[in-house]
C-alpha cells in the first residue's frame, strides 16, 4: 500500500486553547499539584483557576488603562494599578493585605497638615474680607455734614477719617457678610464651580462633627421611615439632641413612610443648620436604582430652593446598607448635581459641600470631579 492513504497529521491543541482561555491550563495544574499536594485535584479546576485569574487581570488592566488615561499617560505604571485597586470596592476588598511595588498611596491629606486658611477658603475662590473692627469703625462714622463748620479762625479744620472711595468699602463690607467655609474641623480638599456660578467643594471631615458644619441645610440619606439608627442620622441626632428627635417623630406622623427617591424636610434643632433635608435612598439592585438615585439628589436640591437655602451638605448619600459601589454612587451624584443646574434658569444655592469620612471616598470624589473638569 502506498504511504498516501495513511493517516493526515494532526495540530495538538493547548488544554487552554480547549478551554477557550489565554491563560495555561497547564501551569495551574502545576501549580495546583504543588501547593495541594495532600488533596485529589479535579480536571476542571485548572481551568476554573485559569478563567478567574484571567477575568481579574482583565479587569484591573482595563481600570488600571482608564487611570493611565486620565493622567494622560500612555502606559500603565503600579501607579495606576494601585489607583485601579483602591477606586474598586470589591478588587480593593480582595486585594486588601497585598503590597504593589512602586504603587506610591493613596491621594489622602491629614486635616492637620493643613493650615486654617487654606482649609476654609479652598483652591477656587479668593475673597478680600475687611477685619471686623475695621467694618464697625466704617459704619460708626458719621457722614460729613455739607454745612460749612462754625469753627475759630485759627484754629486748623477737622480731617475725616472715611475712607474716599467709599465704593470699595461697601464691596468689601458685603464680601465680609459672606460664608467663611463650613466651620473648624472640615477641610476643604478641591472646589470648582457649576454652570449657574455655584460653588462645589469636596470636603473631609469626621461623621460625629456634621451636625456643626456651618451650612443651611444639611442632607440625611435615609429609609421610608426616616430612621436615625445608622452613619449620618444618628450623629445628627447627638447634635440636636431631643428638640432634633421630636421634630423627626413629628415629620414621621405628618409625612408619613417616604416613598423611593422622596424627600422630607424638618427643623435642624440644636445645630448650625437651618433644616434638614430626609432622603430615602434606594437599594443597588432594585429597578431602576440608578435613575432614582439621581432623582433623589434633583429632589433634595428642588426642596432646599423650595426654603431659599443658599449653602446645603451633602454626606456620601448611598449608605452601608443601601449596598451601592462608591464609584458608580460617585458618578451618578455628580451628573445629578451638574444636570440640575444646567436644565435650571435661577437657583438660591449658593455652595454646596461634599463631606466624606474615609479615604477610599475621597479617593474616588477626587478622581470623579476631575473627570466632570474635564466634560
Amino acid at each position: 500500500m502506498s504511504a498516501r492513504g495513511g493517516k493526515k497529521k494532526t495540530t495538538k491543541l493547548s488544554r487552554s486553547a480547549r478551554a477557550g482561555v489565554i491563560f495555561p491550563v497547564g501551569r495551574m495544574m502545576r501549580y495546583l499539584r504543588t501547593g495541594t499536594h495532600k488533596y485529589r485535584i479535579g480536571m476542571g479546576a485548572p481551568v476554573y483557576m485559569a478563567a478567574v485569574i484571567e477575568y481579574l487581570a482583565a479587569e484591573i488592566l482595563e481600570l488600571a488603562g482608564n487611570a493611565a488615561r486620565d493622567n494622560k499617560k500612555g502606559r500603565i505604571t503600579p501607579r495606576h494599578i494601585k489607583l485601579a485597586v483602591a477606586n474598586d470596592e470589591e478588587l480593593n476588598q480582595l486585594l486588601r493585605g497585598v503590597t504593589i511595588s512602586s504603587g506610591g498611596v493613596l491621594p489622602r491629606i491629614q486635616p492637620e497638615l493643613l493650615s486654617k486658611k487654606r482649609g476654609s477658603k479652598g483652591k477656587v475662590d479668593t475673597q478680600v474680607t475687611v477685619p471686623e473692627k475695621r467694618v464697625n469703625r466704617i459704619k460708626s462714622i458719621k457722614k460729613p455734614s455739607s454745612k460749612k463748620s462754625k469753627g475759630k479762625p485759627g484754629r486748623k479744620p477737622r480731617v475725616s477719617l472715611r475712607p474716599k472711595n467709599t465704593e470699595n468699602d461697601k464691596e468689601a463690607v458685603a464680601n465680609s457678610t459672606v460664608e467663611d467655609g463650613p466651620g473648624d474641623g472640615f477641610t476643604i480638599l478641591s472646589a470648582k464651580s457649576l454652570f449657574l456660578g455655584q460653588k462645589l467643594s469636596l470636603t473631609e471631615s469626621e461623621i460625629s462633627k456634621i451636625g456643626t458644619i456651618k451650612v443651611e441645610g444639611i442632607i440625611n440619606p435615609t429609609n421610608a421611615e426616616i430612621d436615625l439608627k445608622e452613619g449620618v442620622g444618628n450623629a445628627l441626632e447627638k447634635a440636636g439632641g431631643r428638640e432634633f428627635l421630636e421634630a423627626v417623630k413629628e415629620l414621621r406622623k405628618t409625612q408619613g413612610p417616604l416613598e423611593v427617591a422622596s424627600v422630607a424636610v424638618s427643623q435642624a434643632s440644636g445645630m448650625a443648620a437651618r433644616f434638614v433635608i430626609h432622603c430615602n435612598i434606594p437599594q443597588w439592585g432594585s429597578e431602576k436604582c440608578e435613575d432614582q438615585l439621581e432623582k433623589t439628589v434633583k429632589n433634595c436640591l428642588s426642596a432646599a430652593e423650595e426654603k431659599k437655602l443658599k449653602s446645603v451638605a451633602f454626606p456620601s448619600l448611598p449608605a452601608g446598607r443601601n449596598g451601592f459601589p462608591k464609584q458608580t454612587a460617585a458618578q451618578l451624584i455628580l451628573k445629578a448635581i451638574s444636570n440640575h443646574f444646567v436644565s435650571a434658569t435661577t437657583s438660591s444655592l449658593k455652595n454646596i459641600y461634599f463631606v466624606l469620612f474615609d479615604s477610599e471616598s475621597i479617593g474616588i470624589y477626587l478622581q470623579e470631579m476631575a473627570k466632570l473638569d474635564g466634560k
